[in-house]
């Protein structure tokens, strides 16, 4: 819309100023006499197109921009005049115009034709709607062909029955419209009925394609589920091998310091051996002081042989606890 304003705006300044044609914008344009055409209608056909631009001069070549698959029209296309003047009457007057609710863009373009574009005249019925829309028609055919069964299946007997009555009956015979409109009705009635089956048919073949793209999808779940039944029970074993490991390595632990408590023990057994064995050298050497200080050696050495003992005992009452704890 901003480069039809921009055209329109400059088209009014050059009639304000008077500038003749030979010093108009459109001078710059002489080497070429292809416009662009955008904002077109969808419905519109080349030969719309040709009527419309027609007016302003004598089109040589057209070409809609179209859809590869569908052949439907892209909404914009280029168009060649005889004479390069009719661009400009055709920018000016059609620039802005509004065809089908759809305002119309005109503007000069050079045009680059492809390697096998042919650019001989195509606007005295060499482009027609059929050729336009070639690629849509060719797909419609397809689609229909896809969809409609009745070029592809055979004569039934009624009907090569009713062909036959048609050809062979007499014209003046009273009974033949009867019979031909008879054998009619059984021709409809046995065309209806073989569509019907085969409407059944691929009904079936769907309903089979259907249930054995569910047990396809039941064998992949069921390969899931096997996977991560294995996945959970190598996880469970790997899980039960740490246990134990750790069960292992705290009953080492647990050997490794009942080891140690009796080693302490056994460490001040002898101990207690050993200061008896002096007290008792020394009280032969002294027996007058050994007899007033005995009994307080004697109750200081039970104490801490008890205390010892005591220790002992509470650190193997410790491990039985912890040991029963993380027995499971």
């Amino acid at each position: 819309m901003n480069s039809i304003r921009a055209i329109q705006q400059l088209n009014k300044r050059e009639l304000e100023a008077g500038i003749n044609p030979e010093g108009s914008w459109h001078t710059d344009y002489r080497d070429t006499a292809f416009i662009y055409i955008g904002g077109l209608p969808f419905e519109l056909s080349e030969g719309d197109v040709i009527t419309i631009f027609s007016q302003f001069g004598e089109p040589v070549w057209i070409r809609l921009a179209r859809d590869k698959e569908t052949g439907k029209s892209k909404g914009f296309g280029w168009l060649k005049y005889e004479d390069q003047r009719s661009c400009d009457l055709a920018v000016d007057n059609l620039g802005g115009a509004t065809v089908m609710d759809r305002v119309l863009k005109v503007d000069h373009t050079r045009y680059k034709p492809k390697d096998d574009e042919d650019m001989k005249d195509n606007t005295m019925g060499d482009v027609d709607d059929n050729a336009a829309e070639e690629g849509g028609r060719r797909k419609r055919q397809r689609i229909e062909s896809e969809s409609d069964s009745d070029d592809d299946r055979p004569l039934l007997p009624e009907e090569i029955e009713l062909e036959k009555a048609i050809r062979d009956l007499d014209e003046e015979d009273p009974m033949k419209e009867s019979m031909v409109k008879r054998l009619q009705e059984n021709a409809a009635s046995a065309v209806k009925k073989y569509k019907k089956s085969k409407r059944k048919e691929k009904e079936r073949e769907q309903k089979h394609y259907r249930s054995s793209k569910r047990d396809r999808s039941r064998d992949r779940d069921r390969e899931r589920r096997r996977i991560k039944h294995d996945d959970s029970e190598d996880e469970d074993r790997h899980r039960r091998k740490e246990q134990r490991s750790r069960r292992v390595e705290s009953e080492d632990e647990e050997r490794h310091k009942r080891r140690e408590h009796r080693s302490r023990q056994e460490n001040s057994d002898d101990e207690y051996h050993r200061r008896s064995s002096r007290r008792a050298r020394n009280d032969a050497r002294e027996p007058g002081q050994a007899r007033d200080k005995a009994p307080a050696r004697r109750d200081r050495d039970r104490r801490d042989h008890s205390r010892e003992r005591r220790r002992y005992n509470s650190d193997e009452e410790d491990g039985r606890r912890a040991r029963e704890k993380r027995s499971p």
